[in-house]
């Protein structure tokens, strides 16, 4: 038993979750997204298809004889370093084994390898004590910015 268990405060309390954590190509997250959703909504609070994306950075590895690479790039030799962009898609999802597999068998239906890399960790999410119409000067539709700009 976790002290977050009985934890709560003014603002709100945590809910324990696991974390999934999948490196992929940057163009592929809205893929592995859509295909996530119709199994599991990733609500967060009241918002749905909840995710962060990182930067761009780089994946890299020495695929070995009989694997995908050696079996359809005939170019390629076994033990060579292959070096790609990649990002890495995070989720939170109920800890609930159900709802585990499902996700897992969606990312690995929409992921481009066969074998994705795919952490998974187990956490603990805040849920605030939620009032849509706050007057904390600090929230976005107070602090005369509003919503910052939407990335296209």
């Amino acid at each position: 038993m976790s002290l977050l268990e009985n934890y709560q405060a003014k603002s709100g309390h945590f809910v324990p979750v696991w974390t999934i954590e999948v490196q992929t190509l940057p163009e592929d997250t809205d893929r592995i997204l859509d295909e996530i959703i119709k199994v599991y909504p990733l609500s967060y609070g009241r918002y749905q298809r909840n995710a962060s994306v990182s930067a761009v950075g780089q994946e890299t590895s020495q695929p070995t004889e009989g694997s995908t690479t050696t079996t359809h790039v005939d170019t390629y030799t076994a033990g060579d370093t292959e070096t790609y962009p990649m990002v890495e898609l995070k989720i939170s999802i109920d800890r609930d084994p159900k709802v585990l597999a499902a996700v897992m068998d969606a990312i690995h239906f929409a992921h481009h390898y066969e074998e994705p890399v795919i952490f998974l960790r187990e956490d603990w999410a805040s849920r605030a004590a939620y009032d849509p119409n706050n007057d904390n000067p600090n929230r976005w539709w107070n602090n005369d910015r509003g919503l910052p700009d939407r990335v296209e």
